[in-house]
């Protein structure tokens, strides 16, 4: 049996906001990467950023400062 752990997902209400979101972390070195969005959480687009619970507060103040918008943010196990 896989051993799930805890996992820092981001929503976005639009696809658009996503493909904006990987694009500048991409382009910014930003932890993390695109994924569908995990059963236990519904969102807008279907599409999410998954990364360590450590990294969030690093992600969110990036986007802060680039302007970009999200949905929420989750822990969840995966």
């Amino acid at each position: 049996m896989r051993q799930r752990k805890e996992t820092w997902i981001l929503t976005f209400a639009g696809t658009t906001q996503a493909m904006q979101m990987e694009q500048y972390a991409r382009a910014h070195g930003l932890p993390g990467r695109m994924i569908p969005v995990p059963r236990e959480i519904t969102a807008g687009c279907g599409l999410s950023w998954k990364a360590a619970p450590e990294e969030g507060k690093e992600i969110l103040a990036a986007l802060q400062t680039a302007g970009l918008a999200y949905e929420a943010e989750y822990r969840v196990l995966l």
